[in-house]
């Protein structure tokens, strides 16, 4: 569950923050102060004031500072001779005292400019062992916050008794990490930050190539595991003594994330809980599983409980897809903070706004999606229904009946709501699943995951959907043949066609919906305006909406195609026209017409008469949905019998082209291949058949004394 460590940690009010700061983000090249990386951390810090956040900042970077600005000092009072001797280490401690009062001078101007009001904290290790000295500093601490001060602490290494700054790691604080930490348990933070010149812990050194960033770090997972880099060029303690501060502070009960100070905006990305950095939280260990397991032990799990579900009753199975209904009307809020976090983090990362409106979980969405599981859970149960009946000999009766297909594995893009619909058919239908959604609902398709599978009874096991949510995992899936049974590509051209080649798993889906509405001459021209204004704005981003305009030829002496085209572009639609539509309209030409746009857009063509029309949808379709919207029966009946789609309508908009709407309570797919299963794919499209013989002790012996009757028995309900 580690998407939503995020919202776990920021369902509670933040207002105290530490944010730690350390030696590399303060300083640059030779220890002289980062001014841009600097300047950019006040500015964060001082909004977050002004928005009523506490903030306290713990800042290294004096003697580093020092050090380079009494090497210039020695070099500039140096003789000739001096410098041919060899070269003293400065005293640290020198270095401290020298270097604390120009960063002082630093953030005391950087945030004068800023207009707030900053104030100097030097402590030592042996203060905090005096019950009276933290209780003056919960004081002034207090006061200063109450007034909109930034406190700023640093240990006061000039005249610390440690035997060199960098030097000693005993006492109640160490270094500016575990004085960060101390602090925000003494003066109860919400949020504990530490700023690094990395993004955040890696499972190895960050240069190496095989590193992976740990988003969340569980300590019964990680603390074995990870394998750390040198210590910070320029600091006490490096990346070790970050996580031991976070450790020790998170499992006290403050969060605390490690992330890049490089990055300007990090600070604000970790308050609005977008994924950045590495979070450190005592109930981590609860959201993330400690151990990792292979895509073949999920596989393997997913189809052990789906045979566990099978061997349910009918009544128990319905009662499990009731359950997640109401689950999903219970947990509606949460469902929906997630989803605006996903929403929020795909609009910052500049997505194309076709892909957010399929992200988006509109009001009513979570009611909607429970009435089609609902739906679901009423329908005939259709597992081990009898199809076909035979007497094959006297006493000897053969049954083929309906069963699960075994483990399905789907891969989709954005759509957050398709995880319920597929997981709800999958329940309905018997089988396993494994599902790998997009990046960008990453947190909605993991809290959707939860609710689903902790109302699934122990008796069957959470196991039966696995949420798979590292992209690497995918080619491991595609490669496993003999234990998941069928693969379904929700998603882009892109998607599908990659799946296809690199799998010898059957692939239902489709590739592009690129969907036509033809208007007849003999249209109604009320009926026409609202099912092409449907077919197109009902939900443009679907696969099923309209991507282009068939008019026939008669249309534009009668003013009717400009009506059509009024209609559309009134209602903010960007049109793009064939060669024959744009020389009539002065539309600008369509690049190609095999484009899905996905968005408020399509493209019109102008075509002779049905023939043309069906013509042009057979070589620029996607034999997904296409309509004909005309008063005259024959030529209705012409384009239903030769348009060769997965769904052909008449006088219906495209949008029907559903599985809720169709009544098979839900949709897996859309499938325009020809095999197995044709257009949405509903509850019988997960299944197959099996052959059930009953006999009295029947043998073949080389057909000698058997007598095939092959007569059909009536199916009784």
């Amino acid at each position: 569950m580690e998407e939503l460590d995020r919202s776990r940690v920021f369902t509670r009010d933040v207002k105290r923050i530490v944010v730690k700061v350390g030696t590399a983000v303060v300083t640059g090249k030779g220890g002289r102060l980062a001014l841009g990386r600097l300047g950019a951390l006040c500015e964060q810090l001082a909004e977050l004031n002004s928005d009523g956040f506490e903030v306290i900042l713990v800042s290294s970077g004096a003697v580093g500072l020092g050090r380079q600005r009494l090497r210039y000092r020695q070099l500039v009072n140096s003789s000739f001779a001096d410098l041919q001797k060899p070269q003293t280490e400065l005293d640290g401690k020198a270095c401290a005292g020298v270097g604390q009062s120009s960063l002082m001078a630093y953030y005391e101007t950087m945030f004068d400019q800023l207009d707030v009001t900053a104030a100097q904290l030097l402590v030592n290790d042996s203060s905090f062992r005096d019950k009276d000295f933290r209780k003056q500093l919960n004081e002034t601490i207090k006061s200063m916050l109450d007034l909109r001060v930034i406190p700023i602490f640093n240990e006061n290494d000039a005249i610390s008794t440690r035997r060199a700054p960098y030097q000693d790691s005993s006492g109640i604080f160490w270094d500016n990490d575990s004085l960060a930490a101390l602090l925000a348990l003494e003066l109860k933070a919400d949020l504990l930050i530490l700023l690094s010149d990395v993004e955040g812990l890696y499972t190895g050194p960050p240069s190496d190539p095989n590193s992976k960033l740990i988003h969340t770090f569980v300590k019964e997972k990680h603390q074995d595991e990870i394998t750390f880099g040198d210590k910070s060029r320029l600091g006490r303690g490096g990346m070790t003594a970050k996580v031991k501060a976070a450790v020790n502070a998170a499992y006290a009960g403050i969060p605390v994330i490690i992330t890049s100070g490089y990055s300007a905006e990090n600070i604000d990305k970790v308050l609005r809980g977008l994924r950045v950095g590495t979070l450190f939280h005592q109930d981590a260990r609860l959201w993330a599983p400690i151990t990792d397991s292979s895509a073949r032990d999920m596989a393997v799990a997913a189809r052990e409980s789906s045979r566990k579900l099978q061997a349910l009753s009918s009544e128990d199975r319905k009662q499990i897809l009731l359950g997640i209904a109401d689950a999903l009307e219970a947990n509606e809020k949460i469902i929906k903070a997630e989803n605006e976090l996903d929403v929020a983090a795909s609009q910052e990362a500049g997505l194309e706004e076709s892909l957010v409106a399929r992200l988006v979980m509109t009001p009513g969405k979570i009611s909607s999606l429970a009435a089609s599981v609902r739906q679901l859970a009423e329908m005939e149960d259709p597992i081990g229904r009898v199809l076909k009946k035979t007497e094959v000999a006297d006493g000897l009766v053969l049954e083929k009946t309906s069963s699960p297909l075994g483990v399905l594995l789907i891969v989709f893009e954005s759509r957050p709501d398709a995880l319920v619909q597929i997981a709800s058919l999958a329940i309905r239908s018997g089988n396993g699943l494994l599902l790998k959604g997009g990046k960008e609902a990453r947190r909605s398709n993991a809290i959707l995951h939860k609710v689903i599978t902790d109302a699934i009874p122990e008796t069957v096991g959470g196991k039966l959907i696995g949420l798979v949510t590292s992209r690497e995992e995918i080619p491991d899936l595609l490669k496993l043949d003999d234990v998941i049974d069928l693969v379904i590509p929700r998603g882009s051209n892109k998607l599908v066609s990659q799946i296809k080649n690199t799998t010898k798993i059957p692939v239902l889906g489709h590739a592009d919906g690129i969907c036509h509405v033809f208007v007849d001459k003999s249209c109604n021209l009320d009926m026409a305006k609202r099912i092409v204004s449907d077919a197109k704005l009902d939900y443009p981003a679907a696969c099923n909406a309209m991507e282009t305009l068939l008019v026939h030829k008669d249309l534009e002496q009668n003013a009717v195609l400009n009506e059509l085209i009024f209609v559309l572009q009134s209602n903010g639609v960007t049109l793009f026209g064939g060669p024959r539509a744009s020389a009539i309209l002065n539309l600008p030409e369509a690049r190609t017409f095999n484009h899905e746009y996905c968005s408020k857009a399509c493209t019109v063509e102008v075509v002779e008469d049905v023939y043309g029309a069906i013509d042009h949808i057979h070589r620029h379709g996607s034999a997904h949905t296409d309509c004909i919207v005309t008063e005259d029966p024959e030529v209705a009946e012409l384009f239903l019998r030769q348009v060769d789609s997965a769904a052909v309508f008449h006088n219906a908009s495209t949008r029907f082209s559903d599985g809720f709407r169709f009544g098979l309570g839900a949709e897996v797919g859309i499938s325009t291949g020809r095999i197995h299963a044709r257009g949405p794919v509903g509850v019988e499209g997960l299944l197959t058949t099996r052959w059930i013989m009953r006999g009295h002790g029947q043998i073949v012996d080389g057909d000698n004394g058997i007598v095939y009757t092959h007569q059909d028995i009536p199916i009784q309900t």
